[in-house]
């Protein structure tokens, strides 16, 4: 095909998705067909240098080879039961990723969004059964800016208009303070909070880090005052800040572990929650389920992703490339970039007005060969496969720095 028919062809594709899917999102104008690695291929045969992983989802890069075995394997067996009966992968996952994290038990889902709804269903649970709060007077404290899903319930916590607009009436029962100030946490906890729920590190919100100490003052007051710490850690967790989970930046440990994205593998939808039994426990046949979750080919999946996490070769991966890049971005801050914000190998980056907003960088650096996504309006954000090189990473923030220049 000639380089005008290769145009045709995209135009038609991205013009059959805008006539017959809904425009819930506003896709940046790339037609990807294939994936390797860090690596993806347009339908023109143009590469990219992916630096989004699916919002984490990728961690282990397009097409790993030892996920794709795995999902193979199971795909030859069994891929779908249901929770009406058992499976043979079902308990070795939960197993290993309990082990992981160091708890007792694993309810397994699907997206993110489930395995957050799973939580705030848990907590509620644990607030009437265990801790005895009067029926229906639960409250979980948020924070501002989160970002935890697209749910009904999600959105009503969320202060982010575009998320809330025209979609309420939303669900009562929560509390939302300033991210960062553990000392309104513990001025919102009253006999009826049953829970804090909150993201170690803000990823929508543009990759936001809380003060140095703040976690392990928010575990201190969860503690204290008898509530739960709920760590949505679905797409900070599981390897990408360059430990298992974001929370280990400050070595502590929720109650809680709400987690999804990487623990598919990039193959399949896998979300979880994992915890002690006192508190999962508390969940009873019949009240809450999913017919795909916890399904063969995800379990096999999940097993897989959590058994490469145990050499711990990702973390020290993401750790040491995220200080190399984060080195190379922190030149940009004065020359078309007005901040920098890194955890591992996870950036947000802000774009100086004067440069262009975040979307016209994303857009001129396609054009360079490289996919980033843009939040907010003005901060873009990076967060490359674990599998990326140094090399690929210096020459992706040289693209950044010629786009910056423009």
């Amino acid at each position: 095909m000639t380089a005008t028919s290769l145009d045709i062809a995209m135009s038609r594709i991205i013009a059959a998705e805008e006539e017959h899917v809904a425009h819930n999102y506003h896709p940046l104008p790339v037609v990807i067909s294939r994936g390797e690695g860090a690596w993806v291929t347009d339908v023109e045969g143009k590469r990219y240098l992916d630096l989004l992983s699916a919002y984490s989802a990728l961690n282990f890069g397009h097409g790993h080879p030892a996920i794709l075995a795995a999902a193979q394997e199971q795909l030859n067996r069994l891929t779908l039961t249901s929770r009406a009966y058992h499976n043979d992968r079902l308990g070795l996952f939960a197993a290993a990723l309990a082990e992981l994290c160091g708890k007792d038990l694993v309810l397994p889902m699907n997206t993110g969004a489930e395995a957050v709804e799973t939580g705030i269903k848990v907590a509620r649970a644990w607030g009437y059964r265990v801790k005895g709060v009067a029926p229906d007077a639960a409250k979980i404290v948020v924070a501002h800016g989160n970002f935890h899903g697209r749910t009904t319930t999600i959105v009503g916590f969320s202060d982010d208009p575009q998320a809330r607009a025209d979609f309420g009436p939303f669900t009562p029962g929560f509390i939302s303070v300033p991210f960062g100030d553990a000392a309104v946490i513990d001025a919102a906890i009253t006999a009826d909070t049953v829970a804090v729920l909150i993201e170690p590190i803000q990823g929508e919100a543009g990759v936001v880090l809380p003060p140095e100490g703040y976690l392990k003052k928010v575990r201190e007051i969860c503690t204290r005052r008898g509530v739960l710490f709920i760590a949505d850690e679905i797409q900070s967790g599981l390897g990408r800040v360059g430990a298992t989970f974001a929370c280990d930046r400050e070595g502590v440990v929720p109650d809680v572990y709400l987690l999804g994205k990487a623990l598919g593998g990039g193959v399949v939808p896998l979300s979880a929650v994992v915890a002690d039994r006192d508190v999962l426990g508390v969940i009873r046949p019949g009240e809450h389920g999913s017919t795909f979750g916890g399904n063969p080919l995800a379990a096999a999946v999940g097993l897989r992703v959590v058994e490469m996490l145990q050499t711990g070769e990702f973390q020290e991966r993401a750790k040491l490339l995220g200080e190399h890049l984060e080195a190379k971005l922190q030149e940009l801050v004065g020359h078309g970039a007005t901040a920098v914000r890194v955890a591992g190998l996870w950036a947000g980056v802000d774009i100086d007005p004067a440069a262009g907003t975040g979307r016209q960088i994303a857009e001129r650096l396609i054009a360079r060969g490289v996919l980033v996504k843009d939040t907010h309006g003005q901060t873009i954000r990076i967060a490359p496969p674990l599998v990326v090189r140094a090399t690929e990473l210096d020459w992706a923030v040289e693209q950044l720095r010629f786009v910056l220049a423009d």
